[in-house]
């Protein structure tokens, strides 16, 4: 089993109603956040004259900013941002929205980098991936969020399925309302409109679980399923689906045969190594490629 990375964190989109960040200056980044007096700026474009340093460089060297403020004016300039601290959009959770610079987040960057070059080649016929795992409290959804987060973020149009009609959580990470849903788009009582795009983080959607029905496996097995995972593909680049574990039944196999792809997720000291090999097989028995497996441990 290929190891492919360990865990990870969400980054937010820019300010709105302003000019495109990278058509501003490093300075006026940094005075528009509030992380910089006007008076100051004047102080640091001395010192920067003077002794021939950048801006940013000036100002850390004259006290005035913190290499955390450098950071934040540079993911602006290069169209990269991410969440301050206290912004309650969404759970903290989200690694990639809070400390996108954190080891975490890198890790994820990793993965998302193997993705890439393993399954998400701009094929049309591979955009969907479902993320997939033996037993419940290795980290599926966490993983499947952060990763949706992390895909928005290169310029995808990113659209997180949350599949797992038992215990679903997608709509708590991203804190969405979670009425109507995957559930009601198979029961055929909701629209297309149940797809909700993401504050602050351009190009991602999440379509929520839903309703938990009384019925999840058969429910996922309706032939209504196959056309909307048919329409999501035209709509978007990367589409990654949350799915149940595979001890609460046969759902993650129904989900990722409709995705043709699967990633595995295993917690250390958590997972069993004979359940994830059966789980394997068990893919490979529905013509569902394994991408790759990944080590968790958050």
């Amino acid at each position: 089993m290929n190891t492919i990375a360990q865990a990870m964190h969400s980054v937010g989109a820019a300010e709105r109603g302003r000019e495109p960040a990278h058509d501003r200056s490093f300075g006026a980044i940094l005075i528009d956040s509030g992380r910089l007096k006007p008076e100051d700026a004047e102080r640091v474009l001395r010192a920067q004259k003077e002794h021939g340093l950048r801006f940013g460089e000036a100002a850390v060297r004259l006290g005035l900013l913190k290499d955390e403020d450098i950071q934040f004016a540079l993911s602006r300039q290069f169209d990269y941002p991410y969440l301050l601290p206290g912004d309650k959009r969404v759970s903290e959770e989200l690694v990639a929205a809070y400390r996108p610079f954190s080891p975490q987040v890198e890790a994820l960057r990793a993965l998302r980098s193997q993705l890439m070059l393993r399954w998400f080649t701009g094929d049309p016929g591979r955009k969907a991936l479902a993320i997939v795992g033996t037993e419940r409290g290795e980290g599926r959804s966490y993983l499947a969020a952060n990763l949706a987060v992390v895909f928005s973020q290169l310029g995808e149009r990113t659209l997180l399925i949350d599949a797992d009609l038992r215990h679903p959580r997608q709509h708590a990470l991203f804190k969405l309302d979670n009425r109507g849903g995957l559930s009601a788009l198979l029961a055929g009582r909701a629209d297309e409109g149940a797809v909700k795009a993401v504050e602050g983080f351009v190009g991602l959607s999440v379509l929520t679980a839903g309703a938990t029905p009384p019925n999840p496996q058969e429910l996922l097995g309706r032939a209504s399923f196959p056309p909307l995972i048919e329409r999501a593909l035209r709509e978007h680049d990367v589409i990654l689906v949350d799915t149940p574990a595979a001890e609460c039944g046969a759902d993650a196999e129904t989900i990722a045969a409709r995705a043709r792809a699967a990633l595995l997720v295993a917690r250390r000291n958590h997972s069993r190594v004979p359940a994830l090999q059966a789980l394997s097989a068990s893919l490979a028995g529905v013509n569902t490629a394994v991408v790759g497996a990944v080590m968790n441990d958050f």
